[in-house]
């Protein structure tokens, strides 16, 4: 069974999040749609995988890397042989750096190719990752960045009616966490992303101010985000578990994270760093330094279903699913992924389980 055609399909849907978001770290401020890029690889047997990447500004060089670079190489290589190709892609193209356009692009087909893998098994794919009994997972509502504090208690005020009971915010305003905290009250898990802006000093003043508003877990506090050490410094001194991992790529940068005793919650992001291949090995490595893994999942397409499919069958019944709380217009499996009172259904049939529905490919493809 070999790679026929690997098609690279950009989508743009319009969204809102409860308000414009202020300085959006996924894109320019006031952000009000959601850009993707969906891989489709079908093999010579007719078989189709769908894959994805991280989204926003990286969709145009992801495209230009797998239309140009990896489609030449690996139409007519076996479909079957998931890691070889995963290595040797990874070898042959280690001169375009080992993270960024080319992994993002790497990932997505490795998604795809375990989504034919599971349809040519007829299995889902959280079965060929050691199976799971698991018919749903809690989500955590993740939401964009308000800045205003007002627009922070509306939007918690409003996940908390549709059923969640685990929250992300993306605030790095102290008065805009403790709007959030005053409206979810003590019994809301609270996590906050602020997205690697800080030194490690005014991390740790920062982790101070925050302290009082019982933060699940400080995600991304220090710049650069390879900042390992100064993580753990955090992690050690700032009296709030620390989370990281989402701009981590391949094994080799969660080992050396994960050896700095940087992070109490590690953070892989499958349409980032290697896709369902590596993600399988992080929760080995995780396991093996006792710390506790939180797939990173800013996407709603393949991206999120392989994240729902490794979170059940790797992470076990403490594992929760990011789902980006955007109102958008349009799903790309229309209702069949979206959380009901606060949990997302793990997809049974095989592959990845569900497959994108057309008229919304037609319907929001860009050039």
């Amino acid at each position: 069974m070999n790679i026929a055609d690997i098609e690279t399909i950009p989508l743009r849907i319009p969204f809102s999040a409860g308000g414009k978001s202020d300085d959006a770290v996924w894109g320019k401020r006031g952000l009000q749609t959601a850009d993707s890029l969906v891989v489709k690889v079908t093999t010579d047997t007719g078989l189709v995988g769908w894959g994805e990447t991280f989204g926003f500004h990286t969709v145009a060089p992801a495209r230009i890397v797998i239309d140009t670079i990896l489609k030449p190489e690996l139409v007519g290589r076996d479909a079957t042989q998931i890691e070889r190709i995963m290595v040797e892609m990874q070898k042959k193209f280690h001169v375009f750096g080992r993270s960024g356009a080319f992994l993002h692009s790497l990932s997505a087909i490795d998604i795809a190719l375990w989504d034919i893998a599971g349809k040519s098994a007829g299995q889902p794919v959280h079965q060929l990752l050691g199976g799971t009994d698991a018919t749903s997972l809690r989500a955590y509502a993740s939401l964009s960045r308000y800045t205003d504090p007002e627009l922070v208690r509306i939007n918690v005020q409003r996940a908390i009616r549709d059923g969640f009971r685990h929250l992300k915010l993306h605030e790095i305003e102290v008065p805009a966490v403790r709007a959030a905290r005053e409206a979810a009250g003590d019994d809301i898990e609270i996590t906050l992303d602020v997205n690697a802006p800080w030194s490690v000093r005014e991390a740790l003043d920062m982790a101070e101010k925050l302290r009082p508003y019982n933060l699940r877990w400080l995600e991304e506090p220090v710049w650069p985000p390879e900042n390992y050490a100064g993580l753990a410094q955090v992690r050690r001194d700032g009296g709030i578990p620390v989370a990281a991992g989402e701009n981590a790529s391949t094994l080799m940068d969660f080992q050396h994270l994960l050896a700095a005793g940087a992070v109490d919650f590690v953070q892989p992001s499958p349409a980032k760093m290697g896709g369902i291949t590596e993600l399988r090995k992080i929760y080995a490595l995780a396991a093996a330094h006792n710390t506790t893994v939180m797939v990173h999942t800013f996407y709603d397409g393949p991206g999120l279903l392989a994240s729902v499919h490794a979170s059940a069958a790797l992470g076990g019944r403490n594992a929760i699913v990011e789902w980006r709380y955007f109102d958008m217009e349009a799903q790309l499996y229309g209702d069949a992924i979206l959380p009901r009172q606060g949990a997302i259904d793990v997809p049974q049939g095989p592959g990845l389980g569900l497959e994108p529905i057309p008229e919304v490919i037609r319907d929001y493809r860009i050039a």
